[in-house]
C-alpha cells in the first residue's frame, strides 16, 4: 500500500511539473508575440480607457498594439517605459478616447500638470472675460465651442448726446474654458462666470479694454459659418421689428432726404397756390401743371 502510495504521488508530481512547463510555455509565447509585431507594423501606445483633460496617464490606462508602419501618426510612443519613464506621470492635455494613439501634442511633459498654456495655439493668447447666463448663452457655451463677442456701450458725442450702442468686437473664437473647467467632451449646459478666450494679441487688448468701457456678450456660432467682411452697429434708433436704419457715426444724422423739385416759374396759366411746407409736401409736374400733396416728415427708411 505505501509502495502504491508513492506511485501516486510520483505521478501527480509529474502531472504537476508537466502542468507548469505548458503554462509557461503558453505564457512565453503570448509574451513573445506582444514584444515581437508583425512585418510592416509597429507598437503604438494606445489609452486602454477614456482620458478627460487632467486624467493622469499611468500605466494601467496604456496598452500597447499593433500599428502600420506606413501610417504612423506624429509623436506617438513605441513602450510604456517611453511614455512614462521612471514612472514620471504625465496628464491628458486632450481628451481621448480608448484605443486612441497618444500623441506627445495631446499630454503634458514628464512630471507636468494640466497647464491651458500647453494647448495654446503659439500665436495665439488665452483671455478670461465676465459672462452671466445671459452673456454666456444660458451655460450653453462650453469649452471648444466658438462664438462672437459683442460689446454694448454708451459712447458720448460731439453734442454732448448719448445712446447705447453694440458692435461685433471679435467674430469666431474658440472658447478654451469655462470657470475653471477646459474639457472640450462637456455636454451638459453650464453656466459660468467666466469664459476663457483664445485670441491674438490685439484682440486681447481689445477685450480688456471693451470690459472697462463697456459690457460684453457671446453670441454661440457654427463652427461651419464664415466670417463677415462687414460688421454693423446697432443703436437705440433700430430696436424695432425688422428695422435697422444703420450708419451709426456718432450723432451725425444717418439719413439725409433728397432736395424737393423745385416748382417752375409761375406764368400766366399757372394757378395761384398757397406756401407750402417744403419738409411736408412733395411737388409734382405734370406738363405746365403742378400739384402740392402732403405726405408728412420722412422717418428712417
Amino acid at each position: 500500500m505505501r509502495g502504491q502510495g508513492l506511485i501516486i504521488l510520483g505521478v501527480a508530481i509529474l502531472i504537476g511539473l508537466a502542468a507548469v512547463f505548458l503554462a509557461n510555455s503558453y505564457l512565453g509565447r503570448v509574451e513573445q508575440q506582444q514584444v515581437t509585431t508583425p512585418q510592416g507594423m509597429v507598437k503604438v501606445a494606445v489609452a486602454a480607457v477614456p482620458l478627460d483633460f487632467g486624467t493622469p496617464i499611468t500605466p494601467d490606462k496604456v496598452r500597447l498594439v499593433d500599428w502600420p508602419a506606413g501610417a504612423l501618426p506624429e509623436g506617438t510612443f513605441s513602450s510604456i517605459p517611453q511614455l512614462l519613464p521612471m514612472n514620471h506621470t504625465r496628464v491628458a492635455l486632450r481628451p481621448m478616447a480608448a484605443n486612441e494613439p497618444i500623441l506627445r501634442s495631446k499630454i503634458s511633459g514628464e512630471g507636468g500638470r494640466a497647464a491651458i498654456s500647453a494647448v495654446l495655439d503659439p500665436t495665439k493668447r488665452a483671455v478670461a472675460v465676465r459672462v452671466s447666463d445671459v452673456a454666456g448663452v444660458a451655460g450653453f457655451v462650453l469649452p471648444g465651442d466658438v462664438v462672437d463677442v459683442l460689446v454694448t456701450r454708451t459712447p458720448m458725442v460731439a453734442n454732448g448726446s448719448s445712446q447705447q450702442i453694440t458692435d461685433v468686437l471679435l467674430q469666431k473664437v474658440r472658447v478654451i474654458a469655462i470657470d475653471q473647467d477646459a474639457s472640450d467632451s462637456t455636454d451638459k449646459p453650464a453656466v459660468g462666470k467666466t469664459a476663457t478666450l483664445e485670441v491674438a494679441q490685439v484682440d486681447a487688448q481689445k477685450l480688456a479694454l471693451a470690459q472697462q468701457v463697456g459690457q460684453l456678450s457671446l453670441a454661440l456660432v457654427n463652427p461651419a459659418s464664415e466670417t463677415s467682411p462687414t460688421v454693423e452697429t446697432v443703436s437705440t434708433d433700430d430696436l424695432r421689428d425688422g428695422a435697422y436704419v444703420g450708419g451709426y457715426s456718432d450723432g451725425a444724422p444717418r439719413f439725409q432726404p433728397p432736395p424737393l423739385l423745385s416748382a417752375p416759374p409761375a406764368g400766366p396759366r399757372a394757378p395761384a397756390r398757397k406756401p407750402a411746407n417744403p419738409d411736408l409736401t412733395v411737388m409734382i409736374v405734370r406738363g405746365t401743371k403742378d400739384s402740392s400733396y402732403e405726405v408728412g416728415r420722412y422717418v428712417g427708411r
